[in-house]
């Protein structure tokens, strides 16, 4: 559709691969503040916002004890919307207490997780 503007698209959720189920809830539900809604046999951890089912998903199905990912390798990012910009300072607060590095544009709030999976989160 040569010359025509297209809509930006939206993920429900996403599951990522993680090197261990331990470390990720560690990361998503103990610093960035997401709750644990369902656990499967030590192999995935389902996360939320708000009461939903899950928001994200991780899991070690494909890649039990990986390190870092290589950039060349997977979801590039993903874009978490708060909203607040009270809810990105806060999170800003607890990634710096946890020793996450992170920065700010002064539009969102940039980070990896432990697997260097890149993480945006800005207000909706």
């Amino acid at each position: 559709m040569a010359g025509q503007r297209q809509a930006a698209a939206g993920v429900g959720h996403v599951h990522l691969q993680v090197g261990d189920v331990q470390s990720a809830h560690e990361f998503y539900v103990g610093t960035l503040g997401f709750e644990k809604t369902a656990g499967w046999h030590g192999q995935a951890l389902f996360v939320s916002a708000g009461g939903y089912h899950h928001h994200m998903a991780m899991n070690v199905w494909n890649s039990r004890g990986a390190g870092p990912r290589r950039d060349t390798l997977g979801l590039g990012e993903v874009l978490i919307e708060v909203p607040s910009g009270d809810d990105v300072a806060a999170l800003a607060d607890r990634l710096k207490v946890a020793g996450v590095e992170s920065h700010h544009t002064g539009a969102e709030l940039r980070f990896e997780d432990p697997w260097r999976n890149r993480i945006r989160v800005a207000v909706r």
